[in-house]
């Protein structure tokens, strides 16, 4: 697209040639309205007062300066906005995911979380997909759809996935050179009772749609001779 040509500026006072323009400046004192604006102030062009000198900093500034320059942090005054779901991903619709461990396994989206990523859930009990945070750029939309009506899913948030850390102990002489055998984290009983309230309703509404159970456990891929562009979903 072309750039938007402005209209060309025209000096009041042409000129003849170089420096000579056509006006006399007495001319151009009358053309330009000045004497209105003198004659509106009783005679005398209007003056504005300065702006007020900013104060200056009581304490004298140091004598020395570091050798190194010190980064001052920049001010974020970015405010986040929150993150626009696709039209073709609503509660109940069965996404694909397309990275991470779990690729090419079916889930049903259940809600979207403040931070902008979306709550889904296998259910683990079919495919082995957990309650977990998707990021909708690494999901396809299906056509089909799951009734959730009766999951409850008000006590999930952002915080609900947020990991512990834990405060290293230091190791004295004697335990450095001992081989420690690390004990395996367990999942919390109270995270595998969340995931069997949740994917209880929801294998109920799944069992009550023919072949849906199959579909939701088989994982997508693609085959040699499958178009990727003309696939319906």
């Amino acid at each position: 697209m072309a750039p938007k040509q402005g209209k060309p500026r025209v000096s009041r006072n042409p000129e003849l040639i170089r420096g000579i323009g056509k006006f006399s400046r007495s001319k151009m004192y009358h053309k330009r309205g000045l004497w209105a604006i003198k004659a509106k102030n009783g005679g005398v062009f209007p003056r504005h007062d300065p702006k007020p000198k900013a104060a200056a900093p009581a304490e004298k500034p140091p004598k020395f300066y570091p050798a190194d320059d010190v980064k001052k942090p920049l001010v974020n005054k970015r405010k986040p906005k929150p993150t626009k779901l696709r039209a073709s991903i609503t509660p109940g619709t069965v996404l694909i995911i397309l990275a991470g461990r779990f690729k090419g396994k079916r889930v049903v989206f259940l809600k979207q979380l403040p931070s902008g990523l979306l709550l889904v859930s296998g259910p683990f009990k079919i495919n082995g997909v957990p309650l977990r945070r998707v990021n909708q750029s690494y999901v396809i939309g299906t056509s089909t759809k799951v009734d959730i009506s009766g999951v409850n899913v008000d006590k999930f948030d952002d915080k609900y996935f947020a990991k512990e850390v834990e405060r290293k102990k230091k190791k004295g002489e004697n335990e450095f050179f001992e081989s420690e055998k690390e004990e395996k984290k367990s999942l919390p009983q109270e995270k595998k009772d969340d995931q069997k309230s949740v994917d209880a309703p929801l294998i109920k509404a799944i069992e009550a749609v023919p072949d849906l159970r199959a579909y939701l456990g088989a994982r997508f891929s693609l085959r040699a001779g499958m178009k990727p562009h003309e696939l319906v979903f």
